[in-house]
């Protein structure tokens, strides 16, 4: 073992300690109870009721595509347009964009609730003209819009990370040849910021599919989604762990496939000006 290895191994050992104890661990105890019953004997029984949640996934899945795909919408545009800013003001937005992340997750989903309620402020802004009160709050609107406001930054960085990597040279090159702005954008931008877009997609579609917090708070508890299944029943008592591991698996199953079919849309494409 020469030395360049041993100090890389070095290097890397507080990350695999870290990683062994708060990821495999969990794991292995997740899949342990899933695999069990509540006296530890080996079972599959849990997995056989899982059709009792099988609304909860789809509407899970919906929702989380429904985000996702607003989410992209609103995003790449928004990177498009960073990317054409000076430098200075590159980093002005880009600190706009990561403003609402410096605080808590929950009292930023929170706030929603004084924007959409019926005596909110945009209720109250429309009853100035006479309209409403609106049912805004407590929809399954109000949750799709509580994840895109959420997790919009972790589609927004990764596609500006790629665009402003391209090289300008390309997007010239594409002009000399005849190449219009929709050309351009479609045949350069677009394929070379596609791993920036396979990237922001897992990073919002993930985390849509598990929430739980947001659909509780925006959505009044009216369609349970998985991640709300997960934790009631690891809230109800002991006797319902198995079951929630079992619900836990497969949902991390699903999410790992989902990432590996995205990653296969993620290969190097050829740029055709």
């Amino acid at each position: 073992m020469n030395k360049k290895s041993f100090g890389s191994r070095i290097v890397a050992a507080p990350y695999m300690v870290w990683a062994a104890i708060f990821i495999v661990v969990p794991l292995l105890i997740m899949a342990y109870f899933a695999f069990t019953d509540g006296s530890g004997n080996f079972t599959v029984d849990n997995f056989m009721q899982i059709a009792r949640f099988k609304k909860a996934f789809a509407l899970s899945i919906i929702y989380a595509v429904i985000a996702t795909i607003i989410t992209l919408l609103l995003a790449y545009p928004m990177a498009y347009y960073m990317t054409k800013l000076k430098i200075s003001s590159q980093r002005m937005v880009m600190m706009l964009i990561m403003l609402p992340m410096w605080m808590n997750f929950l009292i930023r989903t929170y706030s929603w609730i004084t924007i959409l309620a019926n005596t909110g402020l945009i209720n109250k802004f429309l009853g100035l003209f006479g309209i409403g009160p609106l049912q805004l709050i407590n929809t399954p609107g109000a949750v799709i819009l509580g994840m895109v406001y959420d997790f919009i930054p972790y589609m927004i960085l990764p596609i500006y990370t790629a665009m402003s990597k391209i090289d300008n040279s390309l997007l010239e090159a594409a002009s000399d040849l005849g190449s219009n702005s929709w050309s351009r954008i479609r045949r350069v931008i677009m394929p070379l910021s596609l791993p920036g877009v396979i990237s922001g997609i897992t990073m919002v579609f993930v985390p849509s599919i598990s929430t739980f917090y947001i659909s509780q708070k925006l959505g009044g508890n009216k369609d349970m989604l998985i991640g709300d299944a997960i934790e009631y029943l690891f809230n109800t008592g002991p006797q319902y762990y198995n079951v929630a591991s079992t619900l836990s698996l497969i949902l991390m199953v699903m999410i790992l496939v989902c990432t590996l079919i995205m990653n296969r849309f993620g290969d190097d494409e050829e740029v055709v000006v």
